[in-house]
């Protein structure tokens, strides 16, 4: 009976303010999880983790060595990423940051690529940021794949002592000036010998991304693998 009443309430709550689809803003139905159906099936998923040398992997050619690279979904202006991502990253809903990062460790599990890391690791944010925002999406990301591949996620690997500016705005060589000396690793021996996945949001020049993998390098991974939630073409 109660179970029933709590049922009726949720249903009338949902109609008098429903949750909507962060990507194209209609009403969830119940059996819907984070986005719904429609765009779950249209999202414009890359297929970057069925290739090696995709774009993502081709971006990174002599700047760091990796094994793999991949991004979920390509990111361009007033796009359902674009929703997903603004909704993410400004609105307080760092669920959706899971679900992609769900998503991308079934993609990466079908591949038939094979997936041996020892540890996943969100890119970092300035403390700063992370009180301010409440969270990094980095790291919801990395929860969802380590979900889905059952591998851990290390937080506290490295760190982002330096405070940089937004990057959204910056030209390409101001992301590359403003990310220098960013990042500081501070468990060196979980990554010597150890292949990481390092994990980011979206990948625009790949700036944050090289600085945060120049650091790791800097104590001998056996590999670097990356993932992505999206990718900006």
């Amino acid at each position: 009976m109660l179970s029933t009443l709590q049922n009726l309430f949720k249903d009338f709550t949902s109609l008098l303010y429903p949750e909507l689809c962060p990507a194209c803003d209609t009403p969830l139905t119940n059996s819907e999880k984070e986005i719904c159906i429609k765009c779950e099936f249209d999202l414009p998923y890359t297929d970057f983790h069925l290739h090696r040398e995709n774009p993502v992997a081709k971006q990174f050619w002599g700047r760091i060595p990796l094994r793999t690279a991949m991004a979920l979904l390509y990111f361009t202006k007033e796009s359902k990423t674009q929703n997903l991502m603004h909704q993410l990253k400004y609105k307080n809903q760092p669920q959706i940051g899971f679900l992609l990062g769900e998503m991308i460790g079934e993609r990466l599990l079908a591949s038939g690529i094979q997936q041996d890391y020892d540890y996943i690791v969100p890119v970092p944010i300035h403390e700063k940021r992370l009180r301010n925002r409440g969270y990094n999406q980095s790291e919801y990301i990395a929860n969802g794949i380590a979900e889905r591949l059952k591998v851990p996620v290390k937080t506290k690997v490295v760190i982002r002592y330096k405070e940089t500016k937004t990057q959204t705005k910056n030209e390409r060589f101001e992301r590359f000036q403003n990310l220098d000396n960013a990042f500081m690793v501070l468990q060196p021996m979980a990554i010597t010998g150890k292949h990481i996945l390092l994990v980011d949001d979206v990948i625009t020049t790949g700036a944050t991304l090289e600085a945060c993998a120049n650091t790791l390098n800097l104590h001998n991974p056996a590999y670097l693998s990356l993932a992505a939630a999206a990718y900006t073409k």
